[in-house]
């Protein structure tokens, strides 16, 4: 696909996307729990297709009803000896120790970049669990075998909090009893949250946070058996970012649905926008934003490493330097995001250096529009499409539909806010 975007104005009202964290975790945790779970505001993200095709093929029985998501479960009772991540991080790393629960020999595949992504951890901590594993050099198909034996374990929490993830629900799934994960430098803690206020939602037995260092289970007197659960998909900071990012370099709009009070990481993206000077105001679920004149900021993007390409937008419309810490959590993304922001943004004429941990955008002088290119990564098309909203000249972005891996409406959602664009597919 390819999309050309005029320099444009942006006003009116949007609601922003589900968030694609939220329906991949509820999708597991309807896996585990049992019984029938209706899921609300549910996405339609690739990624949040894969989650679906994966607890379909693990034994879930899934219907779409009135605009809601239907999961009725009965446990891991897989239908299939493969899953397909397609190429979500989260469900790779979640679902391995899920699959891990079953004692059938199951292989883990995916595709895209997910394939190049390294996945060492499952190598050096499944055998421990007593879980059987092989895997591509540490890469994709993994092939696993379990049933996982929960035990006191130490894992390495600095590449990705996800791992994490999975192993959480797993050892809720497996009745965990007195047994504890110690994590060491754990990354993007605020995700954690969001795994453990979801696992709560749907009735699993939820450790004992030890100052993020330390996740013990206790023994559990909950029944996660349970009736009926209804359970209502939040929207997406992580989407909704790009959306206030617009507002604020061109626009005066009102993004609805986003919780101040989320768990996200990605809410931070306020503080970026408060420390510009954009014109922005919260009532309720409802943001105000409107452009201003835009100054330089400093960002600490270590836990919310998906804002990078928002905050490059953002910073190349600011006088001045902008400065943003957490490079180093931006290699194994989508595509390696650092030097990818590098090279297409240099073509909208802006600077951008990276030096050990910081980025520095150099921004204020204006973008020309060009031809550009998402490397397949769906951050960046939408972080080319925002910054093209008000380059001097039309922008010609390639390979737009990467927008489908977690926005699929993104570029509608645009239009409907005013912007021109053409969409060729």
């Amino acid at each position: 696909m390819i999309v050309t975007i005029q320099p444009s104005t942006l006003h009116g009202k949007i609601i922003a996307p589900a968030s694609k964290s939220s329906m991949q975790r509820a999708c597991a945790a309807a896996l585990l729990r049992k019984g029938k779970s209706i899921i609300h505001n549910y996405g339609i993200s690739n990624d949040d297709k894969a989650a679906l095709s994966i607890i379909e093929n693990l034994g879930a029985r899934i219907i779409i009803d009135n605009e809601q998501l239907i999961i009725e479960s009965e446990g891991i009772k897989p239908i299939s000896n493969e899953i397909n991540c397609g190429e979500s991080g989260l469900s790779i790393r979640m679902f391995a120790p899920i699959v891990a629960l079953n004692k059938n020999e199951i292989t883990i595949n995916g595709s895209g970049s997910l394939t190049t992504r390294p996945m060492n951890f499952f190598d050096e901590i499944f055998p421990q669990l007593n879980i059987q594993i092989k895997s591509n050099n540490g890469k994709l198909p993994l092939i696993v075998k379990g049933p996982l034996q929960p035990k006191n374990i130490e894992i390495d929490g600095s590449l990705s909090s996800q791992f994490l993830t999975g192993l959480l629900m797993a050892y809720a799934a497996s009745n965990a009893n007195n047994v504890s994960i110690k994590v060491n430098n754990l990354k993007s803690k605020p995700y954690v949250d969001l795994t453990l206020k979801v696992m709560n939602d749907f009735g699993l037995n939820v450790p004992e946070n030890r100052n993020y260092e330390e996740f013990v289970f206790l023994p559990s007197t909950m029944n996660y058996q349970l009736s009926t659960i209804s359970y209502t998909v939040e929207s997406d900071w992580s989407g909704g970012a790009f959306l206030l990012v617009a507002g604020a370099i061109t626009g005066n709009i009102v993004v609805k649905g986003l919780d101040i009070n989320s768990t996200q990481a990605d809410k931070k993206i306020i503080e970026a926008l408060k420390n510009c000077g954009c014109n922005i105001s919260i009532n309720g679920n409802e943001i105000h934003i409107s452009t201003a004149e835009l100054k330089a900021f400093k960002f600490d993007a270590t836990d919310c490493p998906d804002l990078f390409p928002p905050l490059v937008t953002l910073a190349a419309y600011c006088k001045g330097t902008s400065f943003i810490k957490g490079v180093s959590r931006l290699a194994h993304k989508e595509s390696n995001r650092g030097l990818t922001l590098q090279q297409e943004f240099a073509k909208f004429g802006v600077e951008i250096i990276l030096e050990d941990d910081i980025m520095k955008v150099n921004g204020g002088n204006g973008l020309k529009g060009n031809v550009v290119h998402s490397h397949h990564d769906h951050r960046i098309a939408m972080a080319c499409a925002v910054a093209a909203l008000k380059a001097n000249d039309e922008t010609i972005i390639e390979d737009a539909d990467a927008v489908n891996k977690s926005y699929p409406n993104f570029y509608e959602h645009l239009k409907k806010l005013g912007a021109s664009i053409l969409i060729q597919l």
